[in-house]
């Protein structure tokens, strides 16, 4: 039978109520679709699906043997039933001695005919209809079998044979004709009368045909009983068949799509079966990993000892093991694999190999280090975070061996980064962060450890013992490092950095308070000008503790009414009249007497009091002025964080409508530090404060990092010219006085005034004239006065007359030194505020009396003596006996030397 003449699988259907298989024409359109679908190219991404239709419809056009063997009627083959009923003739002949009649000798010789070409009919009809398939089993089942029992019945019955030869031919025939048709119940009755019904229809008798007859009933009942148990054997089978299918497809499809693969084992640990996409993924075929070791699948060295130990113990133990990672063994490829895996015996309980199944954890493996490298390091820099730096420092901290305990904390914040962020957005901000963070490893190098904090503040762990003055070399080298100019998308920036140091056991054995002590050494640092660096002292912490107390009485001075508002006199230098006043906030503590201004105003910005009393003083001088000539005016001095703040305008203009005066009578004196913040809401609030009608005033001029370019747009009405440049006006080859006069050129040329601060001596008011400053202001003409001693002043008239010595005291530098005081054998710590080479601003001793007499040890190598001139609270000013010398670049030559340690609380005791 041609290949092209069969019917494809899929085409047969099954009926389950009888079992009959009839062709279906839905499904065999389906079919030629799908043939056509797989004799086109298959797509590389469904080579799986490709494998599986072409088997099925390319080179299988034949149903499976197994399914034609269950809807076959007759076998395909049956030698062993032509042999018998040859083999049953010949012994009849045998028998005999003769020749059968004409009549029985065609019957069997066509019986025999007829059997002969059975497999060429089964091919014939075994993908037919039913109808097709009775026909065939009729042709070479029941026919040859009727023919059979006729010729041998029509032969004994002529006398030709004895009736025991033809019963034993027949019972030898029918039992071979049962076992070949044992699965077809139908097809055994049918053939036993066929074969049998030939002796009746040779012997017609109602007996033998009522016997007939009820074989034949019995013969369907059984039959029907069979072909339903059959069906529902089938069904179960086909049921099973499909579990079966549809897990060996999940499996496969688990397989192929790379979720995880399977492996198995002998006793000996080689393997026997092994997923295809891991031999793919090892460049192997697969038949070359059967039979090699388990172990080729990884790479041992880099799974690590304890890997390769579990794995191997296992498998020696013949114990389970679950998800064990392991390194696969791909070059060039960091793959890895978790592993799991059981033993298996038969049923014997004999050890008979493992299996077991795997999964790629390398996803999950770099998920793991990318979590935990965001965990402990910085996700900018690449240092580590807070978090590991803290670890860093309780391993340290924690150590056993008390001698590894030895370390130093470097907290370091960098100055004007704030600056940088506003003027060049924060892009720019983050890549000086890096570069910054590059600079500082390679300046610690491998004496410590690197961490950022967040923001601009960064840690260094220095884990052994070194000596102060390294220490100090060391943080140095940072400084000078972080602070030269560094290139950010074309521009040049230059920050600097300062740094507060703290050391274990000396400031602390627990983290806390290295890291407390560092901070308040850093807090020194940037308060005494910054880039500097600034161990910690015990005094650090006193200060901060009075920091502290000093906030909270600050909250309630605002709340009880304890801020006064003084008021300086601005004088016009060519009419020596008062113009107006500068309104300055004091504030007297009812313990601690007058509190510097400087002190408790930075203590107000840095804790965020400002708004609330900056709101009073703005209210306070609007009340205040309200009672002054209509022609003068008041100055207040606006913080930048004030200025920053969106309800300012509100503010001022409820201020002026509250006291009742004209918004010209107030001017707001404001610092170039506002144009450092956002130029877009900085000429909003300037539009919005003069369209309230107020002056403005640029309070400091030059001593900010702005440059002229904002005087073009901002509409000042006054520029005030700080104090440092009137300082030092009178001493010879002193550029101040150019400086000077470059402003006031300036201002005039802009339409605005002048006012020069800080003016004392005749000298300096002569100069500042000769200058073209149109106003000034200082204590030459008059100290600030509370309110009720200005509404005096001004009730006196608003002439004013310079007071004051002809030349100016010894130029004064501002620091903060420590230093320590000898009195009779006792010794005090202090700190120097200013010094000149005649005397200087000690702060540390309380309540000293005028003439005391000291030594004061400005270095370690350097010490004068001194007389107390003057003492308020708990500063006073010393007098030099000799004056101190300067070098050729103008530095006083006793502070090159380094500063006196400072004497601890026990020394002092014992000292007094």
């Amino acid at each position: 039978m041609q290949a092209a003449k069969r019917t494809p699988l899929s085409r047969i259907r099954r009926d389950s109520a009888d079992g009959e298989v009839r062709p279906d024409t839905a499904t065999a359109d389906a079919v030629g679709a799908a043939q056509k679908l797989a004799r086109a190219p298959a797509k590389k991404d469904d080579r799986r699906s490709s494998e599986r239709r072409e088997p099925v419809l390319s080179r299988q056009v034949a149903p499976p043997h197994h399914l034609l063997v269950e809807r076959e009627l007759f076998p395909r083959k049956w030698p062993f039933l032509l042999v018998a009923m040859c083999g049953a003739i010949l012994c009849s002949l045998w028998a005999a001695q003769s020749l059968p009649a004409w009549g029985p000798a065609i019957l069997l010789t066509l019986s025999v005919a007829l059997v002969v070409p059975v497999d060429r009919v089964w091919d014939a009809v075994a993908v037919r209809p039913l109808a097709y398939r009775v026909a065939g089993a009729t042709a070479v089942i029941l026919l040859p079998l009727f023919l059979f029992g006729l010729g041998m019945t029509i032969w004994a019955r002529d006398a030709g044979i004895a009736w025991d030869f033809v019963f034993t031919a027949l019972l030898t025939v029918s039992s071979i004709a049962v076992v070949y048709l044992r699965r077809h119940a139908a097809m055994i009755f049918a053939a036993q009368i066929a074969l049998f019904g030939a002796v009746v229809f040779t012997n017609i008798s109602a007996g033998a045909v009522l016997g007939l007859l009820a074989g034949i009933g019995v013969a369907v009942v059984v039959t029907r009983q069979q072909v339903r148990q059959r069906a529902s054997e089938t069904a179960h089978r086909r049921a099973q068949e499909r579990i079966s299918s549809r897990a060996q497809d999940i499996l496969t499809d688990y397989e192929q799509t790379g979720q995880g693969w399977f492996w198995e084992t002998d006793r000996r640990a080689l393997l026997t079966y092994v997923s295809p996409p891991v031999a793919e993924a090892l460049k192997r075929a697969p038949k070359t990993l059967i039979g090699k070791p388990l172990a080729v699948l990884f790479d041992m060295d880099g799974s690590g000892e304890e890997g390769e130990r579990t794995l191997q113990f296992h498998l020696s133990a013949r114990s389970s093991f679950s998800e064990l990672p392991m390194k696969a063994a791909i070059d060039g490829d960091d793959r890895y694999w978790s592993v799991s895996g059981r033993p298996l015996y038969d049923h014997f309980n004999n050890f008979i190999g493992f299996r077991g199944s795997g999964t790629d954890l390398t996803e999950r493996r770099r998920s793991q280090q990318d979590a935990t490298r965001l965990a402990k390091y910085d996700s900018l820099t690449g240092l580590a975070n807070r978090f590991q730096m803290s670890q860093s420092l309780e391993k340290v901290l924690n150590s056993r061996q008390g001698s590894d305990r030895f370390c130093s904390v470097f907290l370091l914040d960098l100055d004007r980064f704030k600056h940088v962020n506003d003027t060049m957005g924060h892009p720019a901000g983050d890549a000086l962060l890096k570069q910054v963070a590059g600079r500082l490893v390679r300046a610690i190098g491998k004496d410590g450890q690197v961490g950022r904090l967040g923001g601009d503040e960064f840690k260094v762990i220095i884990p052994t013992r070194v000596k102060r003055d390294k220490l100090e070399q060391l943080a140095r080298d940072v400084i000078n490092s972080l602070s030269q100019p560094y290139s950010i998308d074309g521009q040049r920036v230059v920050i600097g950095a300062s740094v507060g140091i703290a050391t274990c056991p000396d400031d602390g054995m627990t983290s806390e308070e290295l890291i407390r002590n560092a901070d308040l050494a850093l807090y020194a640092a940037k308060d005494g000008g910054r880039g500097r660096l600034h161990f910690y002292s015990e005094e650090l912490h006193a200060e901060a503790e009075a920091r502290a107390r000093l906030e909270e009485d600050l909250r309630d001075a605002l709340a009880k009414g304890e801020l006064q508002m003084h008021y300086q006199p601005v004088v016009s230098t060519s009419s020596e009249q008062i113009t107006g006043f500068e309104a300055l906030m004091r504030w007297q503590h009812p313990e601690k007497g007058w509190i510097e201004p400087q002190r408790f105003i930075q203590l107000a910005e840095d804790t965020g009091l400002i708004q609330p009393i900056g709101e009073w003083a703005l209210r306070q001088a609007c009340a205040d002025v309200a009672q002054w000539p209509a022609d003068v005016k008041v100055a207040v001095n606006v913080s930048p964080l004030q200025f920053a703040n969106p309800q300012l305008p509100a503010i001022v203009a409820n201020a002026i409508a509250n006291a009742g005066i004209r918004a010209s009578q107030l001017e707001l004196e404001i610092t170039e530090s506002v144009f450092l913040s956002d130029i877009a809401n900085t000429d909003a609030m300037f539009a919005a404060l003069k369209k309230l009608g107020v002056r403005l005033a640029l309070d400091d001029f030059g001593t900010g990092y702005s440059s002229l370019g904002y005087l073009k747009k901002a509409p000042f009405n006054r520029i005030k010219i700080d104090q440092s440049f009137v300082r030092g006006l009178t001493e010879p080859d002193s550029h101040n006085g150019a400086i000077i006069t470059s402003i006031t050129s300036l201002a005039q040329a802009l339409g605005m005034e002048t006012t020069a601060e800080g003016v004392e001596t005749m000298d300096e008011l002569d100069l500042i004239r000769h200058y073209g400053c149109s106003h000034v202001q200082g204590y030459i003409y008059e100290r600030p006065l509370d309110r009720e001693a200005a509404l005096e002043r001004l009730e006196q008239g608003l002439g004013a007359v310079a007071r004051g010595p002809r030349s100016a005291r010894a130029p004064r530098q501002t620091l903060l030194r420590k230093v320590v005081l000898d009195h009779n054998g006792h010794l005090y710590n202090g700190t120097i505020r200013n010094l000149s080479v005649s005397g200087a601003l000690v702060q540390g001793l309380w309540n000293v009396p005028e003439g005391t007499q000291f030594i004061v040890r400005l270095a370690t190598d350097f010490s004068i003596s001194c007389t107390a001139r003057w003492c308020q609270d708990d500063r006073m000013g010393v007098e030099f006996e000799i004056p101190l010398q300067k070098d050729h670049g103008g530095n006083i030559v006793a502070l090159k030397g380094a500063p006196p340690v400072q004497i601890d609380r026990a020394q002092m005791r014992k000292a007094s």
